[in-house]
C-alpha cells in the first residue's frame, strides 16, 4: 500500500474524533437520532476546519445500518463502501474543476433514480462558490424541492459568494478557527500513534503557524518528519518553514527599542545569510512587538518558555505601550511598502534604520518630556500634522491624509468647487484687506490649525493684478515658513484667495517686523501654540 499523509491518515472518522467543533457535531448527531435530517445543508468555514470531514461523516451516519446515537458505525457494508470509496451513492463533487452548467444537469437527472445500495443518495458539492452563475440557477429548484432520498451537503469558505437563492434553501453551519489547545491535543495523540517525539514547544509553534486550520497543522508536523528523524524541537520547525531563530528577531526588536542601528544591522546580515526570507523576518518582529505589548497589557503567552518569556519581560519594560502600538503600525507600513516595491531589502533596512534613529521616531508624548530639545522645524512639523489630524476629526484618531500637491496656477475645476465651499461667504472681486480676515477664519473651520494659528494677525495687500502679498508685522519665524512654505499649504492658501478674488492670483509672504524685535525660538512657538488651544500632547492616535 502506498504512503498515505497525516492528515488523510488521521481524518476522523466519526463525529466525537473531530476536534475544536463540538456546537456542529452535538445538532448533527441529534438531528440523525431524531430523524430530522435536512434535505440540504451549507457547512462553511475556513480552510482545514472539518467541513469536508463533516459531511463525509453525516453521509454514511444517515445510511448507516447500525448507527450509534447519531454515529456512524464504521462497521457495516455500507459505511465500508463509503469509506473506501466504493459507494456509489454518496457523491462528491469538486465545484472548483466542475462548475458549468452541464455538471449540475447531470445532477439534476440523477436525482431522480433511487440509491443503489443506501437509503439515501448524498451529494457532497465542495467549493461550491465556485459555480457559476448558471449553474448556481440550475441548481436551485433542484435544491429546494429534492426527493426525497437525496441530500444535498454544501462546503465553502466564501459563504459571501453564494446568491442568497441558494442561502435561503440550506441549513447553514459555521466553522470556526480550531483553538491552539485543541490542535495540540490532536497533534499530541498523533505523535503518539506515529511513535514521533516532539517537544510541548515545537508542538505549540505548530499550532501557531497552523492559524487554526488542523491539516496544516499535522501538514506541518509531516514536513519534519519527511528527513527520517522522529524527533522534532522548535529548531527544527522553524529551520523547515523558514523561521528566523528567535534570538535574532529578539536582538532586532531590542535594537529598535534601544535606537542602535548597528546592533540591529548585525542581527538582519546574520539572518539573511541564514537564508531566511525577508518577509517571513518581518512578521516575526511584528508579532515579537505584539506580544510585548501583550505583556504590558498583561496577556499570559504560552508559546515562549521560561528564558524567552523573562526576556521578553525585559524589553516590556524598556518600551511604553504608545511605542510599542506605534512600531507595530510602522512595521506594517513597511510590509506594505515592501510589496510594492522590487528591492526589497534596500526598503526593509531602511525602515528598520529610520525606527532605530532616535530623533525620526520620536512620539508627540517624547516631544512633550524632552521639552523639544534636539528637534529641527520639520519634526515639529510632524508632529503639529497629527494634533491637526486629531483635532479635524473631532478628538477622535487622525484620519489618514492624501496630499496632493498642485501649482497654484494649475487649479483644476474641482478644486475650485470645492473651495468654493469650503470658503462660503466670501465675497468676490474684493479687496485683499476685505476677504482675508474671512479666508483665515474658514481655514480653522476647515481644521487647518497650523495654517490659521500662523497666520493669525496678518495683513493681506494686492501687490499686481496677479499677487497678493501677506503681511507678518510680527515677523515670519523660521517654524511658522517652514509650514507656510509646504507645497500643500501654500497651495490651499493661493487656492482660496483666487477664489475670492474671481481670478487665480499667487501669494507673497512679507515680514514687516522691525530688524531689532526679539526673536522667539521654535520652542516657544510650539508652547505657545499648544497653550493658545489647550491641545493635549499625550495624544499619539
Amino acid at each position: 500500500m502506498g504512503y498515505t499523509a497525516l492528515y488523510r491518515k488521521f481524518r476522523p472518522q466519526t463525529f466525537s474524533e473531530m476536534v475544536g467543533q463540538e456546537h456542529i457535531t452535538r445538532t448533527l448527531r441529534n438531528q440523525i437520532m431524531a430523524g430530522r435530517v435536512g434535505h440540504a445543508y451549507l457547512f462553511n468555514g475556513g480552510r482545514g476546519t472539518g467541513k469536508t470531514t463533516s459531511a463525509k461523516v453525516l453521509a454514511r451516519a444517515i445510511n448507516c445500518l447500525n448507527p450509534n446515537e447519531g454515529e456512524p458505525c464504521n462497521e457495516c457494508e455500507i459505511c465500508k463502501a463509503a469509506l473506501n470509496g466504493s459507494l456509489t451513492d454518496v457523491v462528491e463533487m469538486d465545484a472548483a474543476s466542475n462548475n458549468s452548467v452541464e455538471d449540475i444537469r447531470s445532477i439534476r437527472e440523477e436525482v431522480n433514480f433511487l440509491p443503489t445500495k443506501a437509503k439515501y443518495r448524498v451529494y457532497i458539492i465542495d467549493e461550491v462558490h465556485m459555480l457559476s452563475q448558471g449553474a448556481f440557477n440550475a441548481l436551485l429548484k433542484t435544491l429546494e424541492e429534492p426527493p426525497e432520498h437525496v441530500k444535498f451537503i454544501l462546503a465553502t469558505t466564501e459563504p459571501q459568494k453564494l446568491p442568497a437563492t441558494i442561502l435561503s434553501r440550506c441549513q447553514r453551519f459555521d466553522f470556526k478557527r480550531i483553538s491552539n489547545e485543541d490542535i495540540i491535543k490532536r497533534l499530541e495523540i498523533v505523535c503518539k500513534e506515529s511513535d514521533i517525539n516532539a517537544t510541548k514547544q515545537a508542538l505549540n509553534i505548530i499550532a501557531v503557524l497552523s492559524e487554526g486550520a488542523m491539516r496544516d497543522a499535522l501538514s506541518i508536523l509531516e514536513r519534519c518528519v519527511q528527513d527520517g528523524a522522529n524527533d522534532i524541537d522548535e529548531d527544527k520547525i522553524k529551520e523547515l518553514v523558514g523561521i528566523p531563530k528567535l534570538t535574532y528577531v529578539h536582538s532586532i526588536s531590542e535594537a529598535i527599542i534601544e535606537y542602535n542601528i548597528d546592533e540591529a544591522m548585525e542581527s538582519i546580515t546574520k539572518v539573511l545569510d541564514e537564508g531566511k526570507d525577508l518577509n517571513n523576518l518581518l512578521w516575526e518582529i511584528i508579532k515579537y512587538i505584539k506580544d510585548i505589548l501583550m505583556v504590558k497589557t498583561g496577556q499570559k503567552l504560552t508559546i515562549y518558555n521560561e528564558s524567552d518569556f523573562e526576556r521578553l519581560k525585559q524589553l516590556a519594560d524598556k518600551v511604553s505601550k504608545e511605542r510599542a502600538i506605534n512600531l507595530i503600525n510602522e512595521l506594517s507600513k513597511l510590509e506594505n511598502d515592501m510589496k510594492s516595491s522590487t528591492q526589497r531589502l534596500i526598503i526593509f533596512q531602511a525602515g528598520i534604520i529610520r525606527l532605530c534613529d532616535n530623533s525620526a521616531g520620536t512620539t508627540i508624548t517624547e516631544v512633550s518630556n524632552n521639552n523639544g530639545s534636539g528637534t529641527n522645524n520639520q519634526e515639529i512639523y510632524a508632529r503639529l500634522e497629527k494634533i491637526e489630524n486629531y483635532l479635524r476629526s473631532g478628538g477622535g484618531a487622525p484620519r489618514a491624509q492624501t496630499t496632493t500637491t498642485k501649482h497654484p496656477t494649475t487649479m483644476t475645476s474641482e478644486t475650485k468647487t470645492i473651495n468654493s465651499h469650503a470658503i462660503a461667504g466670501i465675497g468676490k472681486n474684493k479687496k485683499p484687506a476685505q476677504y482675508w480676515q474671512d479666508v483665515v477664519n474658514n481655514l480653522k473651520k476647515n481644521g487647518k490649525i497650523m495654517l490659521y494659528t500662523n497666520l493669525l494677525n496678518t495683513n493681506a495687500v494686492e501687490i499686481n493684478d496677479m499677487t497678493v502679498g501677506i503681511e507678518f508685522p510680527k515677523g515670519l519665524t523660521p517654524f511658522g515658513r517652514t509650514v507656510l512654505e509646504k507645497p500643500e499649504n501654500k497651495t490651499e492658501i493661493s487656492n482660496q484667495v483666487s477664489i475670492a478674488c474671481g481670478k487665480e492670483m499667487h501669494i507673497k509672504y512679507i515680514d514687516t517686523k522691525p530688524q531689532d524685535a526679539d526673536e522667539m525660538s521654535e520652542e516657544e512657538e510650539l508652547s505657545k501654540f499648544a497653550n493658545q488651544f489647550d491641545i493635549p500632547f499625550d495624544v499619539i492616535e
